[in-house]
């Protein structure tokens, strides 16, 4: 719209006054951009590496999940259908990458491979780790919280794309109270568990003992 220079006098204070509103929600976003969030991340657990190198080649694809877990953010259930998140908390990463990082990691401490990684060294791998993750959040429990994950496993060798194993695992891990640090040391528990289960079945359905 066009004002006049007889009409602008009388628009100033109030063109001022929605600046300065403005203004002051600016101000407030970049309050809340620069209130620190504590960043937790999970560990690996205690591996004990095989006798023997092996020579198969890994990839260990990011698993799917739904939108709700696909987030750096922490997420607790109220209810069965109810999703909330954790305030001023992040994981490092979002969910599913963490995972696929852990596997990552943990299968590479394994040295029963020539090695693991997201993408092949060269134009594919022997076998790829393929997953869905369907649970990874605290939800209520009697007499206080517990942290619940579950996922959906399946290997698949890449020379001619078949399913050599497939499995789902799932734990669920107590958690004293429903303060941060207590439920995040159950995350880490219960993934610690996952783990110890999945590399001994990674690594024998590869060398045929699954």
């Amino acid at each position: 719209m066009f004002l006049s220079p007889r009409s602008l006098p009388s628009r100033l204070p109030a063109l001022l006054l929605a600046l300065g509103l403005s203004g002051c929600g600016a101000i407030a976003a970049l309050d809340d951009a620069s209130t620190p969030l504590e960043i937790y991340e999970l560990q690996t657990p205690p591996i004990q590496p095989s006798a023997a190198r092996g020579s198969l080649e890994l990839v260990v694809e990011p698993p799917i999940a739904s939108g709700a877990l696909s987030t750096e953010r922490i997420m607790i259930r109220p209810a069965p259908l109810q999703a909330q998140y954790l305030p001023d908390v992040r994981w490092s990463d979002e969910a599913p990458a963490m995972l696929q990082t852990l596997l990552v990691r943990s299968l590479s401490e394994t040295g029963a491979f020539a090695s693991v990684g997201r993408a092949p060294l060269g134009a594919q791998g022997d076998y790829a780790l393929l997953g869905e993750l369907t649970d990874f959040q605290a939800q209520g429990a009697e007499g206080g919280a517990a942290v619940r994950i579950r996922i959906m496993l399946r290997l698949v060798r890449e020379r001619d794309a078949s399913v050599v194993a497939a499995r789902t695992f799932e734990v669920t891990e107590p958690a004293a109270d429903t303060e941060t640090d207590t439920l995040v040391a159950a995350f880490d528990r219960g993934t610690s568990r996952i783990l110890s289960e999945v590399l001994p079945w990674v690594v024998g359905a590869t060398r045929g003992g699954a």
